[in-house]
């Protein structure tokens, strides 16, 4: 097994817990929140999807899908198209309402395209330094395991937000 064979795993885990977070709910449900502070579950997938194309295609030195193939227009929300949700105010969030099967599909662009990077890794690659600016230096490897882990963390939010859903 290789180090891309084990991030692919990773953000393969991703993209169920994405699946599984919005399957079967409406557009109702998916901008449900618990307070007017608090996130959505559309929010909280749309960020996380946003965060990893803005990560992944600057590693690749690509366009991000979410300009490149047309998902900000179909989205058609009133945020910049550079937005990723850091920094966002409850303003900013509730603006992010969509159906199911437009956050998925919008996921499983950006994960098919992370996958196309990550399988043309060696890992020697990963040792790679991609940022000077923090102390220690981030490699390559360290900024797609926190990708990683944020897209996670993000998705167990959303998840347990759907669970709250249903108890209510």
């Amino acid at each position: 097994m290789t180090s891309a064979d084990v991030l692919i795993d990773g953000y393969d885990r991703i993209r169920e817990a994405v699946h599984q977070a919005v399957d079967g709910l409406d557009e109702d449900d998916l901008a449900y929140r618990v307070d007017p502070g608090a996130n959505s579950i559309a929010w909280l997938i749309w960020h996380l999807a946003r965060v990893q194309d803005d990560h992944i295609a600057e590693l690749a030195e690509r366009e991000q899908v979410w300009t490149d193939r047309g998902w900000y227009e179909r989205f058609g929300l009133r945020l910049d198209r550079r937005a990723t949700g850091f920094g966002d105010g409850p303003g900013d969030v509730a603006e992010v309402v969509a159906p199911a099967e437009l956050l998925v599909g919008y996921y499983d662009a950006v994960h098919e395209q992370t996958l196309r990077f990550i399988r043309g890794l060696a890992d020697d690659d990963l040792a790679k330094i991609i940022d000077t600016r923090w102390d220690p230096p981030v490699t390559l490897g360290v900024r797609l395991v926190s990708v990683l882990a944020d897209d996670l963390q993000h998705a167990g939010q959303a998840a347990y937000l759907r669970g709250h859903l249903r108890r209510r």
